[in-house]
């Protein structure tokens, strides 16, 4: 089950529904990005974590979920690996790891 709607994802690519089946594999790609990154399960709703008996989870809040939407519009507008005619690449604040970082758990520490 998916974290994020996929309706709220395409609306976010601006896409039409002829892409939902990409869309799909991409949102799914962005949430996997988010939890490993964060090293720690994220569930949809409170009773779903307490029902894991997660002592790392997390629930789903609106940081993660726009860190997910960031991830999943970033695969979807740039299909490919390499950008050509591009004069330069700049990450812009604010970006998905950014929004992540205050929740992630770093072992160890």
């Amino acid at each position: 089950m998916s974290l994020v709607d996929l309706t709220v994802a395409r609306k976010h690519c601006r896409a039409d529904e002829i892409d939902d089946e990409l869309i799909a594999v991409y949102l799914d790609a962005a949430e996997q990005a988010a939890t490993d990154y964060l090293n720690r399960r994220v569930y949809a709703t409170k009773q779903a974590l307490e029902d894991a008996d997660d002592d790392t989870g997390i629930v789903l809040n609106g940081v993660i979920t726009a860190a997910i939407l960031l991830t999943c519009g970033h695969l979807y507008a740039n299909r490919e690996d390499v950008v050509v005619g591009a004069m330069a690449a700049v990450q812009i604040p604010g970006g998905a790891r950014d929004l992540l970082r205050p929740h992630r758990m770093v072992p160890g520490l």
